[in-house]
């Protein structure tokens, strides 16, 4: 399993990516949380650089084996965890599991969908690609990239389902594309567990100390009061701006 680190003292903080890419789409918030602690950010199995799994359908039980094997080798046996959209799935089931090892927890944007939407999306969100002579598969991927920044579902491109948030950098979008394709046949595994976990029975499992986040500008804001609705007892924050984002995780973990 591929990581980054950065920083030093303090309880290490765990960061999991979201999905497509790796952990080097966390760089600015390992950056800035990483002045006042240890980070840690996988890149998640099948991912990145990080290794395949080895099932050929893997549930989200499999990577999260995975993220503990790697934070056992690391020698964590407490730290603070953040998740991000699939890597939220992953650390919540982590803290569900493992309760005495995570002191903190921030799961920034989740989602929460309802049976036919869950069925819609394991058909046509993640999908499978095909490499061949001819690179289809780069044109898909780097596609497929850049229009999760223009509709929600990627897949459904009308104006109603545009997201109005414009795009990234073309550097930014470059290195994004990159961490998809070099997982091309496998990226999307992680996906799949992700969207098929019941957040809905397992999210009110969650006992440890919990900052429910989204921004503003995510996808996932649509969710975030049904998310709420089932943690009671979180904290929770909407965040405008990326500054105002790194200030509330620094504050928490604080």
């Amino acid at each position: 399993m591929h990581y980054r680190e950065a920083g030093a003292g303090g309880t290490p903080l765990v960061m999991l990516h979201p999905s497509p890419g790796s952990a080097k789409m966390l760089e600015p918030l390992i950056v800035a949380l990483a002045a006042k602690r240890r980070v840690l950010a996988l890149d998640t199995l099948g991912n990145g650089d990080s290794s395949p799994p080895r099932e050929k359908d893997p549930d989200l039980s499999c990577f999260v084996r995975g993220h503990l094997r790697a934070l056992d080798a690391l020698g964590l046996e407490r730290f603070d965890l953040y998740g991000s959209h699939t890597g939220a799935n992953i650390a919540c089931e982590i803290a569900i599991e493992h309760p005495g090892r995570v002191r903190r927890l921030v799961l920034d944007g989740v989602s929460l969908y309802a049976p036919q939407e869950r069925a819609e999306m394991l058909e046509r969100y993640a999908l499978p690609v095909k490499i061949d002579p001819l690179g289809t598969q780069i044109h898909f991927l780097w596609s497929f990239v850049r229009d999760t920044y223009l509709f929600w579902p990627w897949y459904k491109s009308d104006a109603d389902h545009a997201r109005r948030v414009g795009l990234p950098s073309a550097d930014e979008l470059h290195d994004k594309a990159v961490e998809v394709m070099k997982a091309a046949r496998t990226y999307h595994l992680s996906y799949r567990a992700a969207i098929a976990y019941d957040k809905e029975a397992r999210l009110p499992l969650v006992r440890v100390p919990t900052l429910l986040a989204c921004a503003r500008n995510d996808m996932l804001l649509e969710y975030f009061e049904r998310v709420k609705a089932l943690m009671p007892l979180a904290e929770s924050a909407v965040t405008e701006n990326p500054a105002a984002r790194i200030a509330r995780f620094d504050a928490f973990l604080s």
